[in-house]
Order: structure tokens, then sequence, then C-alpha cells
């Protein structure tokens, strides 16, 4: 059998916007609903959330049973026995976080190569091969790959330019959180010095013909970003929305004063 197609990967590649959303709740039953809501991809989150490495397998399987709908998975660090275990689940694209050198991205695409251009174990009995039915997986496997970076930094801004065009690299995520904690405004993402180094990163990888995500949990910004051409764009965490709708629900039961 053929190595599956990385519809996600195929999707940038035909400059077709993509709408996302966030798993962060363990399990297989929140990423298959997620999988089942009519979003383009969904992340599994092992940075963030209470998810280990090994509920990455479930939750792929889950999200699975939409097969038009991608997978990614953010692995916990930039680290090769972590991306090696999310590989052989199956995953084919990867967001990588806190990427803020050339040396870094370049660690990370070797990452999902096999030698000899490579550090990734091989293994031939794991759902990535189909256990073992994919015709010549070590040889094919990684034109199935999509390397997204996490750029969520100060340093990280400064080399944008170097680390989007490291060769391996797909595309770029922009971290507005963690972005907005290093240039000293922690927590305000909505800042205009924070926004204006969001647009201005933006201008710089479309200028290089790089795809850029990134993450809008309010719907006016989403919409202004895809509006600027961002490629992908994550407007939900499933966490957030079951707090809200909790908090909505009890406060709708409330006495008018």
């Amino acid at each position: 059998m053929k190595n599956p197609t990385n519809l996600f990967k195929a999707a940038l590649k035909e400059r077709r916007h993509q709408l996302g959303i966030w798993n962060t709740i363990g399990g297989n039953t929140v990423p298959e609903l997620l999988g089942g809501a009519g979003f383009d991809w969904v992340l599994v989150d092992c940075e963030h959330a209470a998810i280990e490495t090994v509920e990455v397998l479930p939750a792929l399987q889950a999200i699975a049973t939409s097969p038009k709908v991608s997978a990614i998975v953010r692995p916990a660090d930039n680290d090769a026995t972590l991306f090696k275990r999310i590989l052989d689940m199956g995953a084919q694209s990867l967001l990588v976080p806190y990427v803020q050198t050339v040396a870094e991205a370049e660690n990370a695409v070797a990452a999902l190569r096999y030698g000899p251009h490579g550090v990734r174990g091989m293994a031939g009995m794991t759902r990535a091969t189909r256990y073992g039915k994919v015709d010549d997986y070590f040889a094919v496997a990684y034109d199935e790959m999509c390397l997204i970076l996490q750029i969520e930094t100060v340093q990280g801004l400064k080399n944008l330019e170097a680390i989007a065009t490291t060769e391996g690299v797909d595309a770029i995520f922009i971290g507005p959180a963690d972005l907005s904690a290093s240039m000293g405004l922690p927590g305000q993402m909505d800042h205009p010095d924070v926004v204006a180094a969001i647009h201005d990163a933006i201008e710089r990888l479309q200028k290089l013909n790089v795809p850029v995500g990134l993450m809008a949990l309010d719907p006016v910004a989403a919409k202004d970003y895809i509006a600027r051409g961002v490629a992908f764009t994550a407007v939900g965490v499933d966490l957030v929305m079951l707090a809200d709708a909790a908090q909505d629900l009890r406060q709708s039961f409330d006495s008018p004063k």
C-alpha cells in the first residue's frame, strides 16, 4: 500500500487556508469529537496540556475516523526521542515549540529523517508503516512529513528568515502568548507592539513564500489574520471552550438583579 498523503502539507502547497482547533484534553473521545466538528486540522498538544506522549496514539486513531481532517502533534520539546515515538505512532505533521536558532531548526529537520540524512531511529512494525504494509516506507516516509516550527521569542523573530528558509522547514507558527512575554508584555497578546511584531513577521514570511500560521481565539482577530493571508489558523481550544460554556450555563441561572 502507498504511504498516506499528508493532506495538511498538500493544502499548504496549494495555498488553501486551513482552520484548526487545539486538543488539550487527553483520551480519545475529545479528539474524535473535534475531528468530526468540521475543522481542517486538530492539534494534539503535548507541550502545555496534560497529554503524555503515550496518549498521542489513541488521539491520532480517533482523529483518523474523520479521514479529511489532518492531525498535528506538538511535542513537549524539540527532542529527537519524542519525535521518534510520535512519528512511529503515525503522525506526519509536527509543530515544534520554542525554536530560536537555525541550529535548533536543523536539529528538528534531522529528527524527521532517517540516516544518513538524519537521526530518526528505524522500526518496522509501527502504525506509521501500517504495521509493515506501506511499500518502501523508509524511502518515502519523509515525503509526507510536514515540519512546522513555532517562533515565540524576540530572538526567534530576529532569526526568522534564516529559520524559515532552513531546508526541510515547511511552515512557521507564531506563538503570540510567549512572544508577548519575551517582549516584556506577558499576557498582552493584543498590545499594539505585540500585534505589530506579528504583522511584521507575517509580511516577512510572505515575502519568502513560507506559509505562516498562528492561534487567535478572538474571532475578530482571527478573521483579520486570515485576511492578511496566513495559511492556517487555530481558532479554539477545547478546554477553553468547555470552561466558557460551563460558566455561561451557570450564569444563565442567576437571578436578575
